[in-house]
């Protein structure tokens, strides 16, 4: 990386001594991570990587707050090669072009390699992706891409083939906590007991939040001691987030949890959908599908509750509606369970499929070649489940 002037020196001084906490207590070692010692740990895979500078190609995958950014500026403070930032927001195929066209000057003139770091790589199109492809296959450059979407679905397979992808893991509360207490201290501040317990627990996985509302809440004790108060204060004015993997990831736990009868379990779901804005219309049809599905004729009424919830959400809304949705939480969650009728229609729609059709007989409404199984049933549907 080129060394700045005086002059930029200043100003880059000048603009981070007015920067968020978050950018003031980003690491300037490896040993300043927290929660990420699989990745940077004493004997962490990236860790040797950065610290012998023989960084390849690398996707770093996680939730917002875990450190992606951060490890990329290490790479910038560590490597002997070129450093160029590029944004995924910002950065179209003709300034990707210009990069790679300077790296190419860099390594015939002064035998020195570039490392491209693209900040939310999964904002670019197929074309802007391509665009880095032949310059990461020939080595002419290295690339260092940033994203909260799976790269399997958010990063083109033949640029995704030539990189290693090193996934992030929510920051856990005892880490969380080691950095609120380190941000005290760099602010000379001092926190009431318990304060920072809400603050770590409420932001767990996500330290820039947690340092976000740290901020607030030292601005809201007028830099003297943050009280209780200060921090629960600080909480209310975060917004909670899910990304679209967490949308399926915890729509999946919420089911699950109801198909395993733990109501208290589904309950928590239910609230982390709501508090991080999940349309509550589609909780409601998830349950309405649930109810057959999973339920089904072993509880009939618990269809009825899951559509008179859905009715209720038109007609109440939110807050008020939460109350709706437990309760049909806790009525689906406790009924008995059954996929009879889900096997059931699955054997008839196989049936279909198959060809095992025929003309529809004149003097009975049962296909030809069924074989009953007992009083009422058939062999598509077998109340016990079998």
């Amino acid at each position: 990386m080129d060394a700045p002037d005086l002059f930029t020196a200043s100003v880059e001084e000048r603009i981070a001594s007015r920067a968020p906490l978050a950018a003031r207590m980003r690491p300037v070692s490896l040993d300043d991570v927290v929660g990420q010692e699989h990745l940077v740990g004493p004997s962490g895979p990236l860790r040797r990587l950065i610290e012998s500078d023989r960084l390849a190609s690398i996707i770093l995958w996680g939730p917002p707050g875990t450190g992606k950014t951060t490890l990329a500026e290490l790479v910038a403070s560590t490597t002997k090669r070129n450093f160029e930032r590029l944004s995924a927001v910002t950065a179209g195929v003709k300034d990707i072009r210009e990069v790679i066209d300077a790296a190419k000057r860099r390594l015939t003139i002064d035998d020195r390699g570039t490392v491209v770091f693209v900040d939310e790589i999964h904002r670019f199109n197929t074309t802007q992706q391509d665009a880095l492809l032949h310059a990461v296959e020939s080595g002419v450059v290295t690339l260092v891409g940033a994203t909260t979407e799976n790269p399997a679905f958010s990063v083109n397979p033949a640029l995704r083939s030539r990189s290693s992808v090193f996934g992030l893991k929510p920051v856990d509360e005892s880490a969380v906590t080691e950095l609120l207490r380190r941000a005290l201290s760099h602010e000379g501040v001092e926190a009431q007991d318990g304060a920072i317990e809400i603050l770590a627990r409420r932001c767990t996985g996500d330290a820039r939040q947690a340092l976000t509302a740290l901020e607030v809440a030292i601005a809201l004790s007028g830099g003297t001691v943050v009280t209780v108060e200060n921090a629960t204060t600080a909480l209310d004015t975060s917004v909670s987030r899910m990304g679209r993997d967490d949308h399926y990831d915890v729509i999946s736990a919420f089911i699950k949890s109801m198909r395993a009868s733990e109501v208290d379990i589904a309950l928590h779901w239910l609230a982390r959908m709501v508090e991080a804005g999940e349309d509550p219309r589609f909780i409601a049809r998830r349950m309405i599908i649930f109810a057959s599905e999973d339920i089904g004729m072993a509880d009939p009424t618990a269809l009825q509750t899951a559509i008179a919830v859905a009715d209720a959400l038109d007609r109440v809304g939110l807050p008020e509606a939460l109350h709706n949705l437990a309760h049909a939480v806790v009525h689906l969650s406790r009924a008995p369970k059954s996929r009879a009728v889900t096997d059931a229609i699955a054997r008839a729609v196989a049936d279909v499929r198959e060809g095992r059709t025929g003309q529809a007989p004149a003097t009975t409404a049962q296909p030809p070649g069924f074989r009953p199984l007992g009083i009422g049933e058939f062999r598509y549907y077998r109340a016990d489940g079998e």
